[in-house]
């Protein structure tokens, strides 16, 4: 199946119905259960990488776009990380009948860890993979540290803010909503305890979620078998074929586990 060709899951909260798209390899377990970051979709060069690897190995991939991103529905000044982490829930009990590793990339690496904590007693997942994973994003790299006294005053007045981004022509608009909603899943202010080992990538160069940033996930996991490597000279994304190569390799050994 191709990436045009989706399957399409109904989700549905409070009356917010939304149809998700996702992309299934089918293979043996352990399935791997793609979560990509703020803005991105299943179809970047890491996903696609994961996706090869997969039918490589005969091994089962899963990817998804959350609501408003990529082929799924939904606007994305409607949207929260509360509707993103159901949604990776609704995908995780229906493609995921057995042991799991969550691979997930920035944002992704949070909703990864709020979905291990989620469905920590289905005794499914088997590990998690984190790419400079953004824990508290919303609050601890956004509100607190980025924005200004004038965006947090436009956010909570007009409940919007455009913020640009380097990484396409559109701006990220993020929402009073967006901000209000983050603080419900907030992780880092007391210790987490997955059940299942943890490998966190991370570029010693991410201008977006500092590596001091990831030391704090790597603080707050102090009961979990927590691997982290730092890339010297990777950024943010950690999508150059060497930071491929590490992804995959971490991936395969947390598999044969």
């Amino acid at each position: 199946m191709g990436a045009s060709d989706p399957q399409f899951i109904p989700v549905e909260k409070n009356g917010n119905a939304r149809r998700i798209a996702v992309l299934e390899d089918p293979g043996k377990q352990p399935t791997l259960l793609w979560l990509s970051g703020f803005k991105s979709d299943m179809t970047g060069t890491k996903a696609e990488a994961l996706s090869t690897f997969g039918r490589a190995h005969g091994q089962s991939v899963v990817r998804f776009d959350y609501s408003a991103h990529g082929q799924s529905s939904g606007l994305f000044e409607e949207a929260s990380v509360s509707d993103w982490l159901e949604e990776a829930e609704a995908v995780f009990d229906t493609y995921c009948s057995g042991e799991t590793i969550l691979v997930g990339s920035s944002m992704g690496g949070w909703i990864s860890l709020l979905l291990a904590l989620s469905r920590k007693d289905t005794g499914k997942i088997k590990g998690l993979v984190l790419i400079a994973p953004a824990v508290d994003f919303t609050e601890e790299l956004m509100w607190k540290h980025r924005f200004t006294d004038e965006i947090r005053n436009a956010i909570m007045t007009d409940g919007r803010w455009a913020q640009p981004s380097e990484y396409g022509d559109d701006p990220y608009v993020i929402t009073r909503k967006l901000i209000e909603d983050g603080r419900k899943h907030l992780l880092l202010d007391s210790p987490i305890h997955v059940g299942a080992p943890v490998v966190i990538l991370q570029g010693a160069l991410d201008p977006d979620v500092p590596a001091s940033h990831a030391q704090r996930l790597v603080e707050a996991l102090p009961q979990d078998d927590v691997t982290f490597s730092l890339v010297p000279d990777g950024d943010h994304r950690l999508s150059r074929p060497q930071d491929i190569e590490l992804l995959l390799r971490v991936i395969a050994e947390m598999s044969e586990t």
